[in-house]
């Protein structure tokens, strides 16, 4: 019987981990709520496992966008339909805030409005999709992708990044991985899960390496401009004469408005290599399919960028800086846990596990579910960004809530601590 309940056990477990690697974060996150002790004494819920700052009132959008979407409905003409590729001053709009970090000038139509970066990446699958195609992803890296490439059977390859190495891409894994039917190699900057940001330099080889393994980048850039380390935010398509760049990105992070769903997919392409009549025909056709945001929080698009001032992008990345020095600091103090590298840019970060230090707990999944039952705090296992025994925090919250949710984890840690290990 005790051998039959061992089985058991380890079926679950197995089953378990099998589910954090095939569902999205929201979905983890939401069983690691299910897991919460819901009992008389059960205290104040501590995430710091998701991207969205908003609950916070450090983190609130500027009037600036609030008052251009209200302008935007009161004005009674975006009721209807949009196109399928945007509004046109959308695409103008979101066109003319790219360009300016790059040396030359996108135009409206390579720009695709989406509904947030979620969309976009389906989009960039959808359409680079043959059969027998792989892509390259990251390791780790955000879930999504492998949820989009399976859906469209496209196998998905892994290229590390080496956290001894402030999270760099692996160039000579990108070499032995790709072949003739690799569709794009997946870039993210700033990073997500790690928090890092690529230099100019970096960013150049990874583009050099691309055009010589004969493939194009989709360079994921959701978190674009919120970086506060040493390394300034460049733009992949900075690159985009040496091999094509599809850029992703959105208005959510850096304008902090994660639920409005604006996003876009945008050609950076100067060679034309990407914009031929099939492969535009087939974007577009894409975009018939999913639809975008709404037509009133599309046109409200340039005065949002217009008129947001630069002051609350410098307090935004203030406040992040601030939490990620908090996170940092606090993570040395807790013996089970090795942070690498400090946040760069984003607003997460990776930490390691040491199970050696630590008793009944068997995995970074383990680990995540006994802490959200005990301490109400959820962190995401490294699991489900590709990265077993790794946890990542998003510190995007109120600083004496981000000390509170650390607090209870040093506390998790010392209960669960290896006292003969330790001493």
């Amino acid at each position: 019987m005790e051998n039959m309940g061992s089985q058991t056990n380890t079926s679950f477990q197995t089953k378990q981990v099998e589910t954090i690697k095939n569902i999205t974060i929201k979905g983890i996150l939401g069983l690691l709520m299910d897991n919460i002790d819901r009992g008389e004494d059960k205290r104040e819920v501590i995430s710091l496992g998701i991207g969205d700052p908003t609950a916070h009132s450090c983190f609130h959008t500027t009037d600036a966008a609030k008052e251009a979407v209200v302008e935007s409905l009161l004005l009674d003409k975006f009721n209807g339909y949009s196109p399928s590729s945007g509004l046109p001053i959308a695409r103008k709009a979101i066109a003319n805030y790219l360009s300016r970090d790059l040396p030359y000038d996108l135009s409206p139509e390579d720009v695709y409005v989406t509904s947030g970066c979620t969309q976009a990446i389906e989009i960039a699958v959808s359409i680079l999709a043959k059969p027998n195609s792989n892509i390259l992803l990251p390791r780790p890296g955000f879930p999504t992708y492998v949820l989009c490439a399976a859906f469209r059977n496209v196998e998905v390859r892994y290229y590390d990044l080496l956290p001894k190495n402030n999270w760099q891409v692996d160039l000579k894994a990108i070499e032995d991985l790709a072949d003739q039917n690799t569709i794009a190699i997946v870039v993210i900057n700033p990073g997500n899960p790690c928090g890092n940001v690529y230099s100019y330099d970096h960013l150049e080889k990874i583009a050099e390496t691309a055009k010589k393994v004969k493939t194009l980048i989709i360079a994921d850039e959701v978190y674009g401009h919120l970086a506060f380390g040493e390394n300034p935010f460049i733009s992949m398509g900075l690159f985009s004469s040496i091999t094509p760049i599809l850029t992703l990105g959105s208005l959510s992070k850096r304008w902090l408005i994660p639920g409005w769903r604006l996003g876009w997919f945008v050609i950076n392409d100067p060679n034309c290599i990407l914009k031929s009549p099939k492969i535009v025909e087939r974007i577009k056709k894409y975009c018939d399919i999913g639809g975008g945001p709404a037509t009133f929080l599309q046109a409200a698009v340039p005065k949002i960028i217009e008129s947001t001032k630069e002051d609350f992008f410098r307090n935004t990345l203030k406040m992040l800086k601030k939490n990620s020095d908090i996170c940092y600091e606090k993570i040395q103090d807790i013996s089970c846990i090795n942070c690498p590298y400090r946040s760069q840019g984003s607003m997460v970060l990776m930490v390691k596990l040491n199970l050696t230090l630590l008793k009944d707990i068997s995995d970074d999944i383990d680990f995540c579910f006994k802490l959200a039952k005990e301490e109400s705090v959820l962190l995401l296992p490294g699991t489900a960004v590709g990265l077993e025994n790794w946890l990542r925090i998003t510190f995007a919250v109120e600083p004496s809530f981000l000390e509170e949710g650390l607090s209870r984890l040093k506390s998790f840690c010392l209960r669960h601590s290896n006292t003969k290990i330790m001493n």
